[in-house]
């Protein structure tokens, strides 16, 4: 019967809900991606770690010369190619046991880094942000939570506000031609006359 139960862990995921629980789901870049990663245990069992996966995926249409048999000659043909531009796994906790009936939460604080691509759709091109919460477990599949869609936005920019610093100058008249000059200059700019007062 232990035969059979080991046999069965080989192949099963650990009975466990995990819920990824984000503050917001839309994130400037460089700023932080907050919430919690929520497991409700309904079985006793051991994990590697506790973990997030956050994926940047771009999907984009390309012409590329594609053989055809039946012409026996590379023809151009729109192609969807897809690449992998932000991939990170971020670790919650380190080895844990987790037993039957337990509610457990582990804090999310992830930062997704300025450069990296914002989300963007258009005809021929999409990038998206994916997340989701992994219990690794040794010899048996990975308990996951559902992948969620997160929406990153380019930084806005803020305007840039200029003040404008007014300045009184008081002019007082030159001795010698009674020009006005400023009354900081001890020279009279009209005549060079030195400024008796």
């Amino acid at each position: 019967m232990d035969f059979l139960k080991k046999f069965t862990n080989k192949i099963t995921v650990p009975e466990a809900t995990v819920q990824l629980k984000l503050s917001t789901y839309s994130v400037s870049l460089g700023e932080n991606l907050q919430g919690t990663l929520s497991v409700a245990s309904r079985e006793d069992f051991d994990t590697t770690e506790v973990r997030c996966e956050i994926v940047c995926t771009e999907q984009a249409k390309v012409l590329k010369n594609v053989y055809d048999s039946a012409l026996k000659t590379s023809i151009p043909k729109m192609i969807d190619e897809t690449a992998i531009l932000f991939n990170i796994k971020p670790l919650l906790s380190g080895p844990t046991h987790f037993a039957n009936g337990e509610n457990r939460d582990f804090p999310i604080n992830i930062n997704i880094p300025v450069g990296s691509t914002p989300t963007s759709q258009n005809i021929d091109r999409r990038v998206t942000w994916t997340m989701k919460g992994v219990l690794a477990v040794d010899g048996r599949p990975d308990r996951t939570s559902q992948t969620s869609e997160i929406q990153v936005i380019a930084p806005t920019m803020q305007p840039t506000i200029q003040r404008e610093v007014i300045r009184t100058v008081v002019m007082i008249p030159c001795k010698y031609c009674q020009g006005l000059m400023d009354q900081t200059l001890t020279v009279c700019p009209n005549c060079g006359a030195k400024r008796t007062i």
